[in-house]
Parts: structure tokens; C-alpha cells; sequence
């Protein structure tokens, strides 16, 4: 019924469902909720934060998208690089995850008219945008939601980049990921992306809850992650690209 006032209103049909989604989301989340992070520490407090490294970050990403290119059904697929070199670095794993996806979208400090890449909505973030400071993956499908999202801590200008510290949580629970997968669409929106409005409209249905099994299994893996970071902080540091 709000779709239809809004459209007897005067306003396009895309633009009455983006306006009537984008307020349901809101509703959901912390007001003006700036960044995925943010949403994920408000919405669900129990998922723990862990302080990692950017290169356990980008096996966590890898992994993360590997499967999602085996495993997930036309997934809906979001992710924010800081800077637009960290995603040119990885632009040719993003061309492949774009075709097999529903819907890409990567985030970054893009230059003002950033070279295009097939199948992926490229978002530039402005200087004050509080997901210049994140890192985040999302992949929302059917059978194989996933999320990572990290914040990087301040202070770190001398250090290496591959050390440099985030606090990191990520979660395969459908319901949380959903959760992330809205935010992004949310600040794409925001910024100016008609696209992200067809996809908020998708989002606005809740997924069904996880089993038991999938809950436990997040636990243990968490704990796998948080030993293989305080190994890899031991272990001599090696040159490699930025991604």
C-alpha cells in the first residue's frame, strides 16, 4: 500500500519501492547507519569481534569467495576495498565472481569516472564516508550466505601493510548476512545508485533461520581463524601484492 500511495503521489515505480524499502531497512538498523560494521555491532552484539591481520583478511575474503563462486546460486555479492588499488588488485577475481552473480558491487575511494568492469556497480566512496575505513565481503544467496566485515584500527601509517590490524567478525548466519547485504545496499543508494534499489527490494524478505550444526561450526571456525592470525603475527614478514 505504500508503494501504491507513493506512486498516486506522482512518483516513478522504482522510485516508490526504493523509498518504501529503504525506510523498512532504516527502521531495522541504527539510525543513519554509516557503515556495515556499525549495522553488525548493533544488530547482533554476539557475534564476537576479533583483531586480525590484513593478510588473514584476504585469506578470509578468498576463501569466502571461492566458495561462493562453487557453491552459491546466482548470489548477490558486495565488497569494500578502502581504495581503489586494493580493488584493481583484485579485479580480476571480482570479473569472475561477476559471472556467476546475481548483482556485484564493490566500494572503494574510486577516482571521480572510475574505469568500468563488466558486471560489477563500482561505488565511490566520498572522504567522509565511514566504510573508507572497512573492509567487507558479503555473499547473499541460497544455501551459502557468508559475511566478513572489518574495521581497521587507527594509528597504524608506519606499519607494514600486510600487518596492519583490524577488528574483524564475520558469520555465515542467513539472518546476519542479509543484515549486511541491506547496509550495502543502503550506502549505494544513498550515494546515488538507482540499481541498489531493486536489490533492497529482494533483501526486504528475512531468510530462514540456521541449524544448530552451522551455529557450532561458525564457533570452532572462529577459533581456527584467531590461532592461525597469532601464527601468522610470528611468522617473518614476506613480500606479496596488496590486495
Amino acid at each position: 500500500m505504500q508503494v501504491i500511495r507513493r506512486r498516486d503521489a506522482g512518483a516513478r515505480l522504482e522510485a516508490a519501492v526504493a523509498e518504501v524499502v529503504l525506510a523498512h531497512a532504516s527502521a531495522q538498523e541504527p539510525p543513519g547507519a554509516p557503515s556495515v560494521y556499525a549495522v553488525m555491532r548493533h544488530s547482533y552484539p554476539l557475534l564476537q569481534p576479533q583483531r586480525l591481520q590484513k593478510s588473514t583478511l584476504i585469506a578470509l575474503s578468498w576463501a569466502i569467495e571461492d566458495e561462493c563462486c562453487v557453491r552459491a546460486e546466482r548470489p548477490m555479492i558486495f565488497g569494500s576495498f578502502q581504495e581503489e588499488r586494493f580493488f584493481r588488485a583484485a579485479q580480476e577475481r571480482w570479473t569472475e565472481l561477476a559471472r556467476i552473480a546475481r548483482s556485484t558491487m564493490a566500494f572503494a575511494n574510486f577516482c571521480e569516472v572510475p574505469v568500468p568492469v563488466a558486471g560489477t556497480t563500482l561505488v565511490h566512496l566520498p572522504g567522509d564516508a565511514p566504510m573508507r575505513r572497512e573492509w567487507v565481503v558479503v555473499c547473499d544467496a541460497p544455501g551459502y550466505p557468508a559475511m566478513l566485515t572489518a574495521w581497521e584500527l587507527p594509528g597504524q601509517s608506519t606499519v607494514a601493510d600486510r600487518k596492519r590490524l583490524f577488528e574483524a567478525i564475520w558469520t555465515v548466519e542467513p539472518a546476519a548476512v542479509r543484515a549486511a547485504a541491506r547496509a550495502c545496499a543502503q550506502v549505494a543508494l544513498h550515494l546515488g545508485h538507482s540499481e541498489a534499489a531493486p536489490l533492497l527490494y529482494e533483501l526486504a524478505e528475512n531468510p530462514p533461520a540456521p541449524s544448530a550444526e552451522l551455529l557450532k561450526a561458525t564457533s570452532l571456525l572462529n577459533r581456527v581463524v584467531a590461532y592461525l592470525d597469532v601464527s601468522a603475527a610470528r611468522a617473518p614478514l614476506r613480500g606479496g601484492h596488496q590486495g
